[in-house]
């Protein structure tokens, strides 16, 4: 008797424990949530309503200008992209891109013309961005840098644009903890009852399977 009496108990303990866990991690797990959400939240709003509320979010400042090339030949576009990294202060993680075009016969006013193979580098930082163009022959290499401004900047780290690996895993530990506060959030509501956590479950369950038939369709 005394054993049947003891059980409900010792299960009430243990439902106890658990939800005072799960407490404490969506306690903390929001803190850390609100620390980045709030520039992700703020730089959000802006891109959402730049173009009812005509906010600068996308104004720039733009400039042209000509690189002479050093004395020594650049046989690949890796050579020049590492140059320009050096010469423009950029790093190799802001390199996004390195093309090169063959020679190509083109027409340009009635003539028959042969373009020079042609190198194209693209370096992005949150506060600026230089596109390289360089056509192998030339003495120099044509740069078109865009400057963002102070809210472009922070738009810019909101789309993780130039950044570091750091960031990069920064911002994925925001959207981890957003996914983790839903889950904590959604037990806690639960209160651990069998009914209800299985009716969140059915609902969470049917939702993504929902998601998945329009990504599939």
């Amino acid at each position: 008797m005394s054993h049947t009496l003891n059980t409900p108990k010792r299960s009430r303990s243990r439902r106890a424990v658990y939800l005072g866990w799960l407490r404490k991690t969506h306690l903390y797990v929001g803190l850390w949530g609100a620390v980045l959400g709030l520039l992700f939240g703020v730089t959000g709003i802006l891109l959402n309503h730049r173009s009812i509320l005509e906010i600068p979010v996308a104004k720039t400042v733009r400039t042209s200008a000509q690189l002479p090339l050093p004395t020594q030949a650049l046989a690949s576009p890796q050579q020049l992209s590492a140059w320009l990294q050096q010469e423009l202060k950029f790093t190799a993680q802001q390199v996004t891109q390195t093309k090169s075009e063959p020679a190509k016969q083109i027409v340009w006013a009635d003539r028959s013309l042969m373009q020079p193979e042609r190198w194209s580098i693209s370096l992005h930082s949150p506060q600026r961005g230089v596109v390289a163009e360089y056509f192998v022959g030339n003495r120099f290499v044509k740069l078109e840098q865009v400057d963002a401004t102070p809210i472009g900047t922070l738009t810019r780290l909101h789309m993780s644009v130039g950044v570091s690996a750091f960031w990069v895993l920064l911002s994925d530990s925001i959207a981890g903890s957003l996914i983790l506060l839903s889950i904590t959030g959604l037990l806690l509501w639960t209160q651990l009852h069998t009914v209800r956590t299985v009716a969140v479950m059915t609902s969470v369950g049917a939702l993504l399977a929902g998601l998945w038939f329009l990504w599939s369709a």
